[in-house]
């Protein structure tokens, strides 16, 4: 299907389908591609995968003016630095999605692996086996890389997915689809195994968050008003990424030339990724504060600071209380000045939003009390917090950083994609 002929097919299934018939239809659909998938061995899933990969590289051009049009859009609309670069595609960044599905396409298939086995007395064999979840919705907003990575992730572990993105992406995201269906289904996956919502009213995401019985799970990925609404309407299982409030505590035994160039990085490197530092924490007795506080400002970087940070540079603006609990996804960041280990994990642990969080020490001790302490997602010691990546982490492309504590935590990628069914082996046991 071009992008045309699927604009038209959106426009048909806006005027004639409500919400609720519009959900269920696609969901059975998802569900009996995703039965086919499931029949799909590990070479088969992979070759399609690659596929799909050489696919997108082929389509650059128009995918590229697809995203033109939305980010002409998204500067009319008023977006900010921050979400513009979080939405722009250009030839790099969309090798590197397509060099994504390939790195997935290559991880081995969890589908299939025998977590544990045992024999009971009587002679049954148990085993657990990792299996696809079914059909999975996920609910996004202006980064139009999620409707690859998703699709991908779904797919290498079996499970077909509905896709629903933010308004703010629409054209990028019809394009990356075409593309992506056309190198899937060469490779013998079902064209509904990956479906895009084709509408975004607000009413069809409820539909989908009430869709018990039709979709598996929903995987939220966007702002704290996304995750809220997710959270608090649905009646499917819901896997959480929460804000990515993530701190940096520099300790006064860390190298002062690491702690400089690990604090710029981890802020100003990419400022619109939930891996993004958004508090830094100097301690009192550190001593090249006023030297790391100037990088970032001579960087382009707003800082907001208690009143001790603000003694550090003239240019520190004054923190509100809503500071320290503000994802800013932008050039800004919170400063405090904290007195030792203590108080920087008390002030981690009343601001932290479980994402991200990392230390700058020298000390061994101090670094292995903090990864100890700190109940995040993501621990880190001497490393930029913008490596909180699942690609980073080795786990090829993720669908998002879970923050919860159930299921699955940290970048949920192929492995957490899967559940597991147990299989019972006997000889003709009968139960007394």
């Amino acid at each position: 299907m071009t992008v045309d002929n699927l604009a038209i097919a959106e426009a048909e299934t806006v005027l004639t389908e409500t919400p609720d018939l519009l959900i269920e239809r696609l969901a059975h659909a998802g569900r009996a591609a995703q039965r086919v998938l499931a029949r799909m061995d590990d070479p088969a899933k992979a070759r399609a995968l690659h596929l799909a990969a050489q696919a997108l590289r082929d389509a650059e051009p128009d995918i590229l003016a697809a995203n033109a049009r939305d980010m002409e859009a998204g500067a009319a609309r008023g977006l900010t630095s921050a979400l513009l670069d979080r939405l722009r595609l250009d030839s790099a960044r969309l090798a590197g999605i397509a060099d994504a599905v390939d790195a997935v396409a290559d991880l081995p298939d969890p589908v299939g692996d025998v977590i544990d086995r045992a024999e009971r007395p009587n002679g049954l064999q148990l085993s657990r086996v990792r299996v696809p979840i079914g059909l999975i919705g996920i609910i996004y907003e202006s980064r139009p890389n999620v409707t690859v990575d998703a699709a991908v992730l779904c797919v290498r572990a079996g499970n077909a997915t509905l896709l629903r993105g933010g308004s703010e992406a629409i054209h990028s995201n019809r394009a990356l689809l075409a593309a992506l269906i056309k190198g899937l289904m060469a490779g013998g996956v079902p064209a509904d195994a990956v479906q895009l919502m084709p509408t975004q009213d607000r009413a069809a995401v409820g539909a989908m968050l009430q869709a018990t019985g039709l979709i598996d799970m929903i995987i939220p990925r966007g702002g704290k008003s996304l995750v809220a609404r997710v959270q608090a309407d649905a009646r499917v299982p819901v896997l959480a990424h929460l804000d990515g409030i993530c701190h940096t505590y520099i300790h006064p035994s860390a190298d002062v030339a690491m702690a400089r160039t690990v604090a710029l990085n981890a802020k100003m490197r990419r400022t619109g990724i939930c891996g993004a530092m958004e508090t830094l924490l100097l301690d009192a007795a550190f001593p090249a504060a006023q030297d790391l506080v100037g990088d970032l400002i001579d960087a382009g970087c707003e800082l907001r600071g208690d009143a001790r940070a603000q003694a550090l540079d003239s240019r520190i603006l004054p923190a509100t209380a809503d500071d320290w609990d503000t994802e800013y996804l932008d050039a800004v960041l919170s400063v405090a000045i904290v007195d030792g280990l203590d108080a920087a994990l008390e002030h981690i642990a009343r601001h932290s939003s479980g994402h991200t969080d990392a230390i700058i020490a020298g000390d061994p001790e101090v670094a292995e009390r903090f990864l100890a302490e700190v109940d995040s997602a993501i621990v880190m010691v001497n490393v930029s917090s913008q490596f909180a990546d699942g690609g980073e982490f080795g786990l090829g492309a993720e669908i998002g950083i879970a923050t919860g504590r159930i299921h699955a935590r940290g970048p949920v990628a192929l492995e957490g994609l899967t559940t597991y069914k147990w299989q019972v082996r006997g000889n003709g046991q009968t139960r007394p």
